[in-house]
């Protein structure tokens, strides 16, 4: 099969734009019959008439009205890819950045700052479900996802999971809840807790660790999202499972105190990039410096 011939596209294009074959042909110095020749081409090629004549003005058929929403989406796609190409080497430029929703806002932070300083950098940080951050990494609307979860990888879908750092996780509470007990059994045994969502790596060992030691706790609320958990912690009716980097600065003024670490269980943060794609070399020094870390 023959290939398609865009420059037949762009003139069927101009002239869908006029409706007028000949101030068409004016405006792109050719003459009437050669640009009437490429629309012929281009229907054959179609094996549709894409205009039908009515007086001195062309009008689109159902065929033409079809391919000049296709041509419109074609051109502007190639006008996006000029733009970013001269944003890359302007001045500053853009580094696209996507964070699980329920990730900790202190590691995103830890990630992002060195770039936050720089005068030749942007930075566009986007939220969302792991689902919404890999399609748009897929379709190179993202150049890196920070996330917990290693995601899926295939032949079609390449997703390289880059371990940027391993958090240990404890019990976090109140001062006055925890009082002077740090182990973890005694404080499972005397206080409600709250939870991340199963199906969690952190959730699985936790499970996994309470039916080693025999306890059946009390959980007081099963949270999806870090920050929310943050917040119920700090309220003091608690304790909740958590990687110290979450709650960092509560830690640091006093309001929440750490217990024993959980043994065997840590929170795990990715960065998770796509082989379909030159690497950013912005996002590729950043990974390279926090795994040497």
């Amino acid at each position: 099969m023959a290939e398609f011939n865009y420059n037949h596209l762009r003139y069927f294009w101009a002239v869908a734009q006029d409706g007028n074959l000949s101030r068409t042909a004016q405006r792109l110095n050719v003459s009437q019959s050669a640009l009437s020749v490429q629309i012929r081409k281009l229907e054959d090629r179609l094996g549709h008439a894409l205009f039908e004549r009515r007086g001195r003005a062309l009008h689109l058929t159902e065929a033409g009205r079809i391919t000049l929403d296709h041509a419109e989406a074609i051109f502007a796609t190639g006008d996006e890819l000029l733009g970013t190409l001269r944003e890359t080497g302007s001045a500053r430029q853009a580094v696209r950045i996507g964070a699980l929703a329920t990730l900790s806002r202190n590691f995103q932070i830890s990630f992002v700052g060195p770039l936050l300083a720089r005068t030749d950098i942007e930075v566009v940080l986007r939220s969302g479900s792991e689902a919404e951050l890999l399609l748009a990494l897929q379709s190179l609307s993202l150049d890196v996802v920070l996330t917990n979860q290693a995601p899926a990888s295939d032949a079609l879908t390449p997703f390289i999971a880059h371990k940027l750092s391993e958090q240990p996780v404890s019990l976090i509470g109140a001062p006055a809840l925890l009082g002077g007990t740090r182990a973890v059994a005694d404080l499972l045994r005397l206080h409600p807790v709250i939870l991340p969502m199963t199906g969690t790596s952190v959730r699985t060992g936790f499970d996994a660790l309470t039916d080693r030691l025999g306890l059946r706790p009390q959980i007081a609320a099963e949270v999806d999202d870090m920050a929310m958990m943050r917040l119920l912690v700090r309220e003091g009716y608690a304790l909740a499972v958590l990687p110290p980097i979450a709650v960092r600065d509560e830690l640091g003024a006093g309001m929440l105190v750490e217990a024993e670490a959980l043994a065997g269980i840590a929170e795990t943060f990715l960065a998770v990039t796509t082989q379909r794609r030159f690497p950013n070399p912005i996002v590729r020094d950043l990974i390279e410096t926090a795994t040497r870390a």
